[in-house]
């Protein structure tokens, strides 16, 4: 067995062959393969970053504490797992609407505890598995709640509005960056 006979033929380039007929060298290796993840990480990292960042800024504007933990992790998921159907608008939105609703109908019930907070999640759980927004981020969003009680009428717009910031980070990342994967899969 010679090598002709295992290595595929390939053209050579030169004066008299045509552009398209040598193909690009794609780039293997370990070092690409680092260079690729590396690239990812920052660009995920800077996605996070930014919307969580936006998000603060809208709350020293409006003097109201806006970053809450469970939009952190939210923002967390949607970046790191764009085409789940736990990181679509929707689901996103929903889900922290109905936790902070769980959140305000054990506080309306029950002093705020552990063990409200702790139902007030189970609650969450079992809404947005009723309604297919699975998002467990929300679930904390519900223990916030509980723990700070928050005023309701200050609290859900800010919440929605900060839902959308996330949303809107996540489609400008998607698009920023040409290898991400496209977001959101669907709108609904």
């Amino acid at each position: 067995m010679d090598v002709d006979s295992v290595l595929s033929p390939r053209a050579i380039p030169g004066t008299d062959a045509p552009r398209g007929a040598v193909p690009v060298p794609r780039e293997t290796g370990r070092l690409h393969r680092a260079r690729a993840a590396a690239a990812a990480v920052l660009h995920g990292s800077g996605a996070v970053a930014a919307a969580l960042l936006a998000i603060a800024a809208i709350g020293v504007v409006l003097g109201e504490p806006v970053l809450i933990p469970s939009l952190a992790a939210s923002a967390a998921v949607l970046h790191y797992t764009p085409a789940l159907p736990t990181a679509q608008p929707r689901t996103v939105v929903v889900a922290h609407l109905l936790g902070a609703a769980a959140g305000y109908a054990v506080l309306a019930a029950l002093p705020g505890s552990p063990w409200s907070a702790a139902l007030a999640a189970g609650l969450t759980f079992a809404a947005t598995s009723l309604t297919r927004t699975q998002h467990s981020p929300a679930c904390a969003t519900a223990v916030v709640v509980v723990f700070q009680a928050p005023a309701p009428e200050r609290f859900v717009p800010l919440l929605f509005c900060a839902t959308v910031v996330l949303v809107l980070g996540g489609l400008a990342a998607s698009r920023l960056h040409r290898s991400a994967p496209r977001y959101p899969v669907r709108w609904w």
